[in-house]
């Protein structure tokens, strides 16, 4: 979603209608995966990709008479092995691509959340009676719009657990097809302690899309001048500092100090949260000792089995570039719902 935002809030103001391409369902190849966007249009501009080659040159097509008629469609594209460079997936494989005119309140609604770092679901007919019928479920429950008879309690349940689990679906209702498109915010890096470690970590994160955030007292350490690249710094002690900028799901942290008393009070706030990732440098040595001031301090086992520590995978990391990439694999794996070993 983030690759099209900018442009459909431009598009927006010069008032011109936009056309948004989702694609709601892949088998075997393709370059885009399912939520993957294209938004379009009818001075012929388009923003985004949902596949490549044909298939797109074939949504931008179908954008352009949506624009037109108002009327959604649901398209499907099937290559053989043979003709998939041609069509732009990497080998052959079908994907199934729904393409309607842009909602504003919607996409207002949908934007908002991701600025203040929630997830949405949009709940979207896309084959059946009522085609291109959509409404929204916010994180916290909200539903903006009229369910009806086919979005019904079923329907919201469905979106309710792909919100939980941050996963796109497809739902079948009857003779229906709904597609339930989740919209995560961009996810965040927080690193405790402004080390040189953290400088490469939330530069690596930043060329993967992650906000940054720093988090250390000492204001020397987490300055502007070692972190320009940095969305934001925080000179406030870690457990504060992290109740301010609110853990979620979205949320990484990587304690990287070596301190105790910066690191533990981190971890115990960390642990306790919704955060998809939580590290801590230093060998199994010193995480043994963690483990057993933790323990102290109240956290339970299954608390802390969710930290990863000595952080990072494994691949004979000796430098603060290689550490911070050996970070990122693993953060990138948990994200990914992959075991980062």
């Amino acid at each position: 979603m983030f690759d099209v935002l900018e442009d459909i809030e431009r598009w927006r103001s010069e008032d011109q209608p936009v056309a948004l391409a989702t694609v709601i369902q892949t088998w075997g190849s393709a370059p885009r995966g399912v939520g993957a966007k294209m938004a379009m249009t009818s001075d012929a501009r388009f923003a985004g990709s949902v596949s490549g080659g044909c298939v797109e040159a074939a949504v931008v097509e179908a954008g352009s008479e949506i624009l037109k008629s108002g009327a959604p469609r649901l398209l499907h594209f099937g290559v053989s092995d043979e003709t998939a460079w041609e069509v732009g997936l990497a080998c052959g494989g079908k994907i199934e691509v729904f393409v309607a005119m842009l909602d504003s309140e919607a996409h207002r609604r949908i934007r908002a959340s991701l600025e203040e770092h929630r997830a949405i679901a949009s709940i979207t007919i896309v084959d059946g009676v009522s085609t291109g019928y959509s409404i929204l479920l916010e994180e916290d429950g909200t539903v903006v719009g009229a369910p009806g008879d086919v979005i019904d309690e079923t329907v919201i349940g469905e979106a309710e657990s792909a919100l939980v689990e941050g996963v796109s679906r497809r739902f079948r209702q009857g003779e229906t097809e709904i597609f339930i498109d989740v919209v995560l915010p961009l996810p965040t890096m927080v690193a405790i302690g402004g080390v040189h470690i953290a400088i490469a970590l939330t530069s690596l994160a930043k060329t993967l899309d992650y906000r940054t955030v720093v988090i250390d007292p000492r204001e020397v350490f987490g300055s502007s001048e070692r972190f320009p690249h940095a969305d934001r710094l925080i000179s406030e002690w870690p457990s504060k500092a992290l109740e301010e900028i609110g853990v979620n799901r979205s949320t990484a942290v990587a304690t990287l100090t070596h301190d105790p008393k910066l690191d533990d009070p981190a971890l115990k706030t960390a642990l306790r949260s919704k955060a998809f990732y939580v590290g801590a440098l230093g060998s199994r040595k010193t995480q043994e000792k963690r483990r057993k001031r933790l323990l102290e301090a109240g956290l339970s086992d299954e608390q802390l089995s969710r930290l990863w520590a000595p952080i990072g995978l494994d691949i004979g990391s000796r430098t603060p570039e290689e550490i911070a990439l050996a970070v990122m694999a693993q953060v990138v794996a948990a994200r990914n719902g992959k075991t980062p070993i």
